[in-house]
């Protein structure tokens, strides 16, 4: 039997970055990266401070314990695997490619919708994002042959002890029903 596949984006579930910037998430260590996209300037001209990422270590083997084959689904494409994968302990993982430009229909689907389902081709798949919607569940369940579930994380806090639960759950379809 095939593994479900898990899409994660970063920003959000693995980076609460809505939460108060004098606040940082309990668990999260803070990680200042400068990307291969960012030239380390802003659009005057001045020098930028790297990006700040909230990361917690521990989440890199409890999504790795859990019964899926993991996927970066997130607009850090290959760079998750350079800069988020080694601080969570995770191997090198597949990306998904994202059509440009990156925009919504008029529909409300949520412009990764349509690709992450062509991306599963059939196989059933768990996605965990902030920008989720019912709108987006809707569509997957009318378009998706397979079983599928739409995550929404609280961008402020991330993922947490009753997301790594549900996703469990679900990966088994004798628990989940």
């Amino acid at each position: 039997m095939t593994r479900p596949l898990l899409f994660l984006d970063v920003d959000g579930p693995l980076n609460p970055y809505a939460a108060k910037l004098s606040r940082r998430p309990e668990g999260y260590l803070t990680h200042r990266i400068t990307t291969a996209s960012d030239d380390g300037y802003d659009m005057y001209g001045r020098r930028r401070k790297p990006l700040r990422v909230w990361l917690r270590a521990d989440h890199g083997p409890r999504l790795l314990a859990l019964p899926y084959d993991l996927v970066w689904a997130t607009t850090w494409t290959d760079e998750a695997n350079e800069w988020i994968a080694p601080v969570l302990g995770l191997p090198e993982l597949p990306v998904v490619d994202w059509p440009q430009p990156r925009s919504s229909g008029r529909d409300g689907v949520h412009w990764k919708t349509r690709r992450l389902v062509e991306w599963a081709g059939g196989r059933d798949f768990a996605w965990v994002d902030d920008e989720v919607s019912d709108t987006d569940t809707a569509w997957i369940r009318a378009s998706h042959p397979g079983r599928a579930l739409v995550h929404r994380v609280d961008a402020r806090l991330g993922l947490r002890d009753g997301d790594f639960t549900a996703l469990a759950s679900w990966a088994d379809p004798v628990r989940s029903g």
